[in-house]
């Protein structure tokens, strides 16, 4: 366990005129508020890249990356030098040198980090995007920059690298960090942060199910995790406000070779920098 320290609300907030905007939308119309919640819920917010990250940034060897099933570019970074690769992967509204203190960590140890920025994402190409296009870039990028020892995925990023695992992306060990797990309960949320009835959650399932022809709890983490052989490590805070703790404990009773860390007090990002939390992934890594 981590030590106690003061707890933060590190939830996003989403701004009142697209608040105002939904609920105008389902007064008019269910089928409209539905239409205007699935653009929002597949539009990354595009943050600056914050000072801290600034080192990882300018030190990267950069390339733009074509990833043909989606006809769009996705920008990709090589940080340090060793032979053996590690891949991380960043979350909704992230980028790719958002888990910069842990690649720091495995670049002086010898290894080098590939990360990218997801389509829609950073330097990478769209406005929207969907977690199938974070399963299929990572897909690319092994074919291109592969092998990788390890992976390394927070939030979104954690459910991408279980689903690409599934589908036959090939690494000896994994990580999740703050994973979220079922498509119902990551809308369900969505949608009450919007504060529309829960009906709409039902519907914007719907709609994406019918956009993509198939169910969207196909790509739920723990339905994930049950075609996950290799050792994985699990982590999650307790106080997580973007991702309820419970989907970390629905994880890692459907892998078949996992340990669980659950710490208090550090939230949906802070966890990222956790001196702790670092050193018990490179530990559950290196054993």
């Amino acid at each position: 366990m981590t030590k106690k320290s003061p707890i933060t609300n590190q939830s996003l907030q989403i701004p009142k005129p697209i608040l105002l905007t939904a609920k105008l939308l389902e007064t008019i119309s269910p089928k409209l508020a539905t239409r205007f919640a699935a653009r929002l819920f597949t539009t990354p917010i595009k943050h600056k890249i914050p000072k801290r990250e600034f080192h990882m940034e300018q030190n990267s060897r950069q390339n733009k990356l074509l990833v043909p099933s989606l006809q769009k570019e996705i920008m990709v970074y090589h940080y340090g030098q060793g032979e053996k690769k590690i891949l991380l992967v960043h979350g909704w509204s992230g980028r790719g040198t958002q888990l910069v203190k842990i690649a720091d960590e495995f670049v002086k140890i010898g290894y080098q980090i590939i990360s990218f920025d997801a389509p829609a994402h950073g330097k990478s190409q769209g406005k929207t995007t969907i977690m199938t296009e974070f399963i299929a870039s990572i897909l690319e990028i092994e074919k291109q920059f592969g092998p990788f020892e390890f992976a390394i995925g927070h939030s979104l990023g954690g459910m991408s690298i279980l689903n690409a695992i599934k589908q036959d992306f090939k690494v000896k060990k994994a990580v999740t960090i703050g994973s979220g797990d079922i498509i119902q309960d990551i809308l369900d949320d969505f949608v009450a942060k919007l504060k529309l009835n829960p009906k709409i959650a039902l519907l914007l399932k719907q709609h994406f199910e019918k956009k993509f022809g198939e169910s969207m709890e196909n790509y739920s983490a723990h339905f994930a995790a049950q075609k996950v052989t290799i050792p994985v490590l699990v982590i999650h805070d307790q106080n997580d406000c973007d991702v309820n703790v419970k989907a970390a404990h629905n994880i890692n009773k459907n892998l078949k070779n996992s340990k669980l860390m659950i710490t208090e007090h550090l939230g949906h990002r802070k966890i990222l920098g956790n001196e702790t939390v670092i050193n018990h992934i490179k530990e559950f890594l290196k054993a």
